[in-house]
């Protein structure tokens, strides 16, 4: 039993081995056919991976081409970084973001994004110095509390080097001074400070139980006391949650929290309480917040202490980097509060590369490089770096070099006869020529120096200080070679100089080629030559002086002469026109004079007719025409209208099992469906109602869609939608309310949208009673604050535009361009808060794609709308037919006229009486119109009925 027992024990494992193989071998086939479906996935997997990258280097290559021929394009670099980043090629990445850093400052984001790599890169100690230069670079750029504290956490990392303790504690107070009395941000700095010192306390406190040593006494006393100093430090500067560190002082200290630490900390809160309303307005507004950081930096500024100004400040830039505006304001607080040379050399710095393309800024950091005594090469520097900087005016140009010869000017020793200075200053003024000529010039279409000031400032240097009036002379020679000899100031200037450094001889000759050349004030230029020969000249040189300025004047006078013959001429051919016009304008009232007395000839026939057949007492038609019956106001033209046929003919008497009033009253019921309930004249009054036009023609039910929009304004008694003869809505309407302080409410819907279109809402004037009141118009002269953007999607909205262009500066208006109907024209206006967003909005969007849509962008400059008077279509002469205007697409050959010719021309030998009407004899029928011997225009001819009847059968 015992064997067996063995025997069984034995065969036990051996068959457990055998069922574990058999299972490793199903798992394995398991595993085989697994595999299989595994490495087709992958297989599937690796086409996708490898399409995608080949599609995403074929961009980074089309990116990199791009930045090759635009190195400034500061959107594309973004793009291939993020590229770059996403492929993960480091080394190319690294190249991508060092070449950005050169040309701009880059934000905080890409910032850290960067440090965090390189730190991942790190190894060895020669690494981590590549990585603090690297901290060294981004701090520079913007005052960013995150860089700072990601920096003193990285260089705790190296406190066990050679020095790695007072290195750390350097970049902390330097942190502390960058970004130490940032409200918000600036606690977190101060309390990694404090946790650095509190953990060194444990490395030199002695062993539990064991007795220091009077150097280890000494040791902890000083770590102690640094704690007890970030403390004090920290609760006299105004930051958020003041109150928790005060009680982890209090916890911290053992001896309680001085008297004098808790005075100060008092003084802290105040002015904490100063600053928490405009801590609060920036938490609530929405980036960039250039607003609110302006009404708190003239607070700080009142408030007048340095540091805190300087805070604010870089708070405001590190949101607001794009303002030029801002920058100017920061640079010249510094250059004439702190003067401190390196922080405003490097706040000089930083403009220029944050808004190259302003002028003021590259002119300011000049004169800040000499002002602290910068070596001339740097400066010679920063004057090519402006050069390439890409201004938005010729101008601009003319006066970065002007302020660089002054700094030339001012280096020079005119004591001397020759310097290197001096040759430098004059190679300087020649180049600045050439520059402006040819550079310049090909960008701008235009010099941008008209009136040779350059020119003017090297003369005026060689005469003063060079002694050299040769020079000076050739230079004005040039300056007037260049269209500036017709204006009397410009040889005005050019006399005085003489004057000042010349001699008479040359003053004289000065002022002749004056006289013979000016144009725009000759009288003047003939003055100071007769004082200066009365002064200068003798009898022989007087005479002649006044020869040339008697020929010159009489010359002059005739031209003025011609001139106002001339425009005498132009001045009554357009009061003739005008006198035509008028006319034109009194024949047509006379001819709807005439066309109304006939149409009242014809009413009171019908009533006669009507009373005739009716009797005395039944309801005349004029009776409803004047208000009388149901039919309220209705125009007389519209009441004919509907009670007449096509040819004129008389809407049927009532029926005579009708009762009175019947057929009127079932008539004012349809009417009342189709047009709104009039009012009095004296219950309209114009103080209490607005006009609300610009509104889509198929708007559907407007009135009550406006009663809904206005109701909220106050209460309306009507709402007058306007409508065609044939009841088409045409756009506007009237609104009446009770009170007229519901007007100002209404007039604030001004260019809401309703359907797709602005609505304007304006008050209701009487043009008549006001002629001088205006109208909404849109500006058609050059708006600096605002871009025009054309080659816009159709399907693009005013969100999707906002979002493009807000980065760009505060968007204060954005205005899409739609048709009468509702439908977009791919056209905007955008206005920003300043003429400097705008300009950079151009700079950057202009040329760039939306949708596969490239974008136009530019100066909003609307044209000016020109009226020309339209002619009147002549007639075809030897016809009686008129010419037919032409469509928008002009008159077709196969035009043809579906008219019987029997209705072209009409031969009338008697004049007849028909409908009221008399039509002379001898005229002719032109499309309902009478035209004859002793007409003077055109006359309305009425028919009948039967008129057209044996016209269409006429054969």
């Amino acid at each position: 039993m015992a064997a067996a027992g063995n025997e069984e024990q034995t065969l036990l494992p051996d068959i457990e081995e055998e069922a574990e193989g058999m299972e490793r071998e199903m798992e394995s086939e398991e595993e085989e056919e697994e595999g299989m479906g595994v490495e087709h996935s992958e297989e599937e997997d690796e086409e996708d991976t490898s399409e995608d990258e080949r599609e995403n280097e074929a961009e980074i290559q089309r990116l990199e081409e791009q930045l090759s021929i635009n190195v400034y394009d500061y959107n594309c670099h973004v793009d291939l970084i993020k590229l770059l980043q996403q492929e993960g090629k480091l080394h190319r990445l690294r190249k991508a973001r060092q070449k950005m850093s050169e040309l701009f400052p880059l934000t905080e984001e890409i910032w850290l994004d960067w440090l965090k790599d390189e730190i991942r890169l790190t190894e060895d100690e020669s690494d981590r110095e590549k990585v603090y230069e690297l901290f060294e670079r981004a701090v520079k750029d913007y005052g960013c509390p995150e860089i700072w504290l990601e920096y003193v956490q990285y260089s705790i990392g190296g406190m066990g080097a050679q020095g790695g303790i007072d290195r750390v504690r350097s970049i902390f107070e330097r942190a502390l001074t960058e970004v130490g009395l940032h409200v918000t941000k600036g606690s977190s700095i101060w309390e990694a400070y404090r946790e650095f010192e509190i953990a060194i306390v444990s490395t030199v406190q002695p062993p539990p139980g064991s007795v220091p040593s009077q150097g280890q006494q000494e040791l902890l006393n000083a770590q102690l006391e640094r704690i007890h100093t970030l403390f004090r430090r920290q609760l006299a500067v105004p930051l958020m949650d003041m109150e928790g560190t005060y009680a982890e002082y209090s916890d911290w200290a053992d001896d309680g929290v001085p008297e004098t630490v808790t005075h100060q900390y008092r003084r802290a809160l105040q002015q904490m309480e100063k600053c928490k309303p405009y801590e609060e307005a920036l938490m609530v507004s929405e980036p960039p917040k250039l607003a609110e950081y302006q009404t708190y930096i003239d607070f700080e500024i009142k408030e007048g202490d340095p540091a805190r100004v300087q805070i604010i400040f870089e708070r405001a830039l590190a949101e607001n980097c794009l303002v030029p505006d801002l920058w100017i304001k920061y640079t010249t607080y510094l250059d004439r509060q702190l003067k401190i040379k390196e922080l405003v050399l490097s706040a000089h710095e930083r403009a220029v590369r944050n808004c190259p393309w302003t002028m003021d800024l590259w002119k300011s950091y000049l004169l800040a490089l000499e002002r602290h005594g910068a070596d001339h090469q740097t400066v010679a520097d920063v004057f090519e770096k402006a050069l390439n900087a890409g201004f938005m005016q010729a101008t601009d140009y003319v006066e970065i070099w002007q302020s660089y010869l002054d700094y030339l000017r001012r280096r020079v020793d005119f004591s001397k006869e020759w310097s290197r200075e001096l040759d430098e200053l004059r190679a300087a003024f020649t180049r600045s020529l050439d520059y402006l000529k040819q550079d310049v010039e090909e960008r701008f279409s235009e010099s941008g120096d008209l009136s040779c000031t350059i020119m003017q400032i090297w003369a005026r240097i060689e005469a003063l200080h060079c002694k050299n009036m040769q020079k000076a002379r050739e230079l004005w020679d040039s300056i007037m070679t260049k269209g500036n000899a017709k204006y009397a100031n410009m040889w005005l200037e050019y006399y005085n100089l003489e004057r000042s450094y010349g001699d008479a001889a040359h003053c004289r000759k000065a002022l002749h080629r004056a006289v013979q050349c000016t144009s725009d004030y000759p009288e003047h230029v003939c003055d100071v030559l007769l004082n200066f020969e009365r002064v200068e000249g003798c009898l022989a040189d007087w005479d002649a002086a006044v020869q040339k300025t008697e020929t010159k004047l009489n010359r002059v006078n005739e031209q003025r002469a011609r001139l106002a013959e001339k425009e005498a001429l132009v001045a009554r051919q357009e009061e003739e026109k005008a006198e035509q016009r008028r006319k034109s304008k009194s024949d047509k009232k006379a001819q709807k004079k005439s066309q109304k007395a006939n149409r009242t000839g014809e009413k009171r026939k019908a009533e006669d007719e009507y009373e005739g057949e009716w009797g005395e007492d039944a309801e005349l038609p004029s009776k409803r025409l004047k208000g009388e019956g149901d039919f309220g106001s209705m125009a007389t033209e519209e009441l004919m209208e509907t009670e007449s046929g096509l040819f004129g003919r008389r809407a049927p008497p009532p029926h005579k099992n009708e009762p009175p009033g019947f057929r009127k009253h079932k008539q004012g019921a349809n009417d009342a469906a189709r047009q709104p309930q009039e009012m009095s004249q004296e219950q309209r009054k114009d103080e209490n109602c607005v006009f609300v036009s610009n509104l889509a023609f198929n708007l559907e039910d407007p009135e009550g869609k406006l009663r809904n929009l206005f109701k909220s304004c106050g209460t309306i008694q009507q709402v007058r939608p306007v409508f065609a003869a044939k009841g088409v809505f045409r756009g506007y309407c009237y609104v009446q309310f009770e009170g007229r302080l519901a007007v100002p409410e209404a007039l604030k819907l001004d260019r809401q949208e309703v359907d797709g279109r602005p609505m304007f809402v304006s008050p209701c004037v009487d043009k008549n009673k006001n002629p001088d009141f205006k109208v909404f118009k849109y500006k058609t002269s050059i708006e600096k604050h605002k871009i025009f953007i054309s080659g816009l999607p159709y399907t693009c909205t005013k969100e999707t535009l906002e979002e493009l262009c807000k980065e760009y500066g505060t968007i204060k208006a954005i205005r899409l361009v739609t048709n009468r109907s509702g439908k977009p024209k791919g056209l905007a206006y955008v206005e920003y808060e300043n003429e400097t967003q705008a300009s950079q909005a151009v700079l950057k969007m202009d040329g760039t794609m939306l949708e596969n849509f490239t974008l136009s962008v530019a100066i909003s400059n609307p044209p000016s709308r020109k009226m020309e008077d339209k002619a009147v279509p002549s007639r075809v002469l030897g016809g009686a037919m008129p010419r037919q205007p032409q469509g928008a697409r002009g008159k077709g050959r196969t035009q043809i006229s579906l008219l019987p010719r029997s209705l072209y021309r009409q031969s009338a030998p008697d004049a007849k009486a028909e409908n009221g009407t008399v039509s002379a004899p001898n005229s002719t029928v032109t499309d309902g119109m009478c035209e004859g011997p002793g007409t003077t225009g055109l006359q309305t001819k009425s028919l009948s009925n039967e008129d057209f009847a044996r016209m269409l059968l006429k054969k």
